[in-house]
């Protein structure tokens, strides 16, 4: 048998020895000095093979309620006395993997010979980190800024980048409804034409946000110069509603309004 094999037949029995709970099997292939880095703390890791053994019954209770812990991908590099392994396992409940089929647990194995046999002396598990900090009220607000300078530059690529291709707006004037993102972008180039200046901010915006969906609205107000080259200032009352999307605030959704 190869080095390469036997490295394979040690990690697949450490993980079928996890899926059953079996301690023993667990801990067989490992040095005395193992250093782990977990998904939950400490975050200087679990040292040496006694703290090792006491971090599994809890996760055992956990596997126990149905989860699933089986490779899905392992590869394997040996040279000499020294080896190291990637692999990505499918571990969750089925509910956990019904909701994120493509997630997987991250695992990295650092070996060594020892006695004429392979032992494993460093794990890292890790998950990729699904939050996403970006979807944040200070990210909505962001998109408002972005309008205001893009209606200033009359910049109409840059106003339709956040704006969603299955869009409903409201408008104060025109259609009972506008639908969709290239009927948006009429309506936006038509104000854009009917001015020679402007400029448009929410000085008081208002966000709420949870989760994956914002809401903002404030009173807008437009200024500029018309093409008669008057001045001229308007107020109106603007509701929208941002999805997250592909890592963005996308506008699904706006309501502006004047008092009748």
């Amino acid at each position: 048998m190869d080095d390469e094999t036997e490295i394979r037949e040690l990690i697949h029995r450490w993980a079928t020895a996890v899926h059953a709970g079996d301690l023993a099997g667990v801990t067989a292939d490992h040095t005395e000095d193992v250093v782990m880095f977990d998904v939950p703390p400490p975050h200087r890791g679990v040292r040496g093979a006694a703290e090792y053994r006491e971090v599994w019954p809890g996760f055992f209770e956990w596997q126990a309620s149905g989860a699933c812990f089986e490779i899905d991908e392992l590869d394997v590099t040996a040279s000499g006395d020294v080896a190291w392994a990637q692999a990505l396992l499918r571990c969750g409940t089925p509910d956990e993997l019904a909701a994120a089929p493509d997630v997987r647990l991250r695992l990295s194995l650092g070996l060594r010979r020892e006695g004429g046999r392979w032992a494993i002396a460093h794990e890292h598990h890790s998950f990729a980190d699904l939050t996403e900090p970006a979807a944040t009220a200070d990210a909505v607000r962001d998109v408002h800024r972005a309008w205001t300078r893009a209606t200033q530059a009359k910049d109409l690529d840059a106003i339709m980048e956040h704006i969603a291709p299955d869009v409903v707006s409201y408008e104060q004037e025109g259609a009972l409804e506008v639908r969709g993102a290239p009927a948006v972008r009429e309506v936006c180039a038509q104000g854009l034409d009917a001015v020679e200046h402007v400029t448009m901010e929410t000085p008081d915006l208002e966000v709420r946000v949870d989760g994956r969906t914002a809401v903002s609205w404030g009173l807008d107000r437009v200024r500029g110069t018309g093409p008669d080259g008057e001045p001229f200032e308007t107020w109106s009352r603007g509701t929208r509603v941002f999805a997250w999307r592909d890592g963005r605030w996308l506008l699904v959704h706006q309501h502006v309004s004047v008092p009748a």
